[in-house]
């Protein structure tokens, strides 16, 4: 997600200084004129602004922490915007330990697959300090079809963002029960995925997501491995809060088995072939 986001950036005619754990996976952004760097501290010169997309809360602690880490090139009034999905808790600290630097962390986690970034078009949910968010919005339009504020504190944009994906990962595994059940029973998968994504269905998830399950044609995107990691962040922050989610822990063992399986570096629709399996179609 991070290299289409970046490229749009450079296309706008920003300068980049960019830094990935495997360096390989920056040569095409230093081929289109970024600079590369070797450690995360000398990303943002100090008082900039600075982007990570990681995988998780242990990468954003290993990229931003520490001598090395890009909080220490930062400096008094630099923001570092994390588009990271990762833990409300994880996004707490970071916050803090920001501001004792005079720094400010945001959270703006986005929404959208690898092609809706390339495009410019994901959804943005963002949270932080005004003036920092207010710095950074004219980066975020141009990665983005639509910016979506939740107010100050960074951590409710990641809450945002596990909801949705819990939402999506549910509507997957709804998705596959049903399209077995029609299959059984006599009716074309396709056929009535048609029907729902113009009548009672008509959006995105279901239109994208519910045609590559109807058909069996599991694109690369989002994979099972990432959308386990955020479905425990899912029911890591149900427990903190103490709200039952029953349907998160299905679609979170559903993940695991297809992790066991093998299966972890495929996208998360395919999660309907277990689905698939247990109704005796494959």
């Amino acid at each position: 997600m991070g290299l289409p986001m970046a490229r749009n950036l450079l296309r706008a005619g920003y300068r980049l200084r960019v830094y990935n754990r495997t360096p390989a996976r920056a040569e095409e952004l230093v081929a289109e004129g970024a600079e590369r760097v070797e450690r995360p501290r000398d990303l943002a010169e100090p008082g900039g602004v600075v982007f990570s997309m990681l995988a998780d809360d242990a990468a954003l602690e290993a990229v931003t922490l520490g001598g090395d880490g890009l909080l220490a090139g930062l400096a008094p009034g630099g923001v570092h915007v994390s588009f990271s999905t990762v833990s409300p808790a994880i996004a707490r600290r970071m916050q803090r330990l920001h501001a004792e630097r005079g720094c400010a962390y945001v959270a703006a986690p986005v929404v959208g697959r690898p092609d809706a970034a390339a495009a410019g078009k994901l959804w943005i949910c963002l949270a932080g300090e005004p003036a920092a968010r207010a710095r950074v919005l004219p980066f975020l339009q141009l990665l983005g079809q639509a910016v979506f504020p939740f107010g100050d504190e960074p951590a409710l944009a990641n809450v945002v963002k596990l909801a949705a994906n819990f939402l999506v990962g549910s509507a997957l595994e709804a998705l596959a029960e049903a399209l077995a059940l029609a299959e059984k029973q006599g009716v074309e998968r396709s056929a009535l995925m048609e029907m729902l994504a113009q009548t009672i269905f008509a959006c995105s998830v279901y239109q994208n997501y519910g045609r590559m399950i109807a058909e069996r044609h599991f694109a690369p995107g989002f994979s099972q491995r990432l959308a386990l990691k955020d479905l425990g962040l899912v029911l890591d922050a149900a427990d903190e809060a103490r709200v039952p989610m029953p349907l998160a822990g299905l679609v979170h063992n559903r993940l695991l088995s297809g992790v066991a399986r093998g299966r972890g570096e495929e996208d998360w629709t395919t999660l309907a072939r277990a689905v698939d399996e247990a109704a005796g179609l494959v």
